[in-house]
């Protein structure tokens, strides 16, 4: 049996006809065509699938798109304003804070709502809060930098 869903993906009202147990992950990539949201282990352990809920970051792979039915998801691909980077973009981009990227979906949506709710995180806050998203090639490092960097340039503009 399927469900026909509306959901508000990065602004933009969307239908979709879906099956009771299709996960918002492939929702979003095989019924909508929007690809920036990674899969990578299917267990909500990686991160790689996360999404911002009206506004709070979540596991696409874990969710039933059914579920959020009416809700507000933001995408990677809805992060930045038209034509541009979005801060925390920017700073990964300066910083070096991504190599092979299959990870950065996730972390960027992840470091937005960080700093949406934390605008000025010390280092054991983006610790804390980026320690639910894995990356196999950086060593944090540089992501670190990019979320302190991310932080600075939302201060600028305000």
């Amino acid at each position: 049996m399927e469900h026909e869903i509306t959901l508000v993906v990065n602004g933009a009202a969307r239908r979709a006809r879906v099956p009771a147990r299709r996960l918002l992950s492939d929702c979003l990539r095989h019924d909508l065509g929007l690809t920036g949201t990674h899969v990578g282990c299917e267990h909500g352990v990686c991160g790689c699938c996360t999404v911002l809920l009206d506004g709070e970051p979540v596991r696409s792979c874990l969710t039933f798109a059914v579920t959020v039915d009416g809700r507000e998801i933001t995408t990677v691909e809805g992060l930045a304003p038209p034509g541009g980077l979005s801060p925390v973009q920017r700073a990964f981009a300066e910083c070096h804070g991504l190599q092979c990227g299959f990870c950065t979906p996730g972390f960027l949506c992840t470091v937005t709502a960080l700093l949406a709710g934390n605008p000025a995180p010390t280092e054991e806050e983006v610790l804390e809060g980026i320690s639910g998203n894995l990356c196999r090639c950086t060593g944090y490092q540089n992501i670190v930098k990019a979320v302190h960097r991310a932080a600075e340039l939302l201060a600028e503009e305000t």
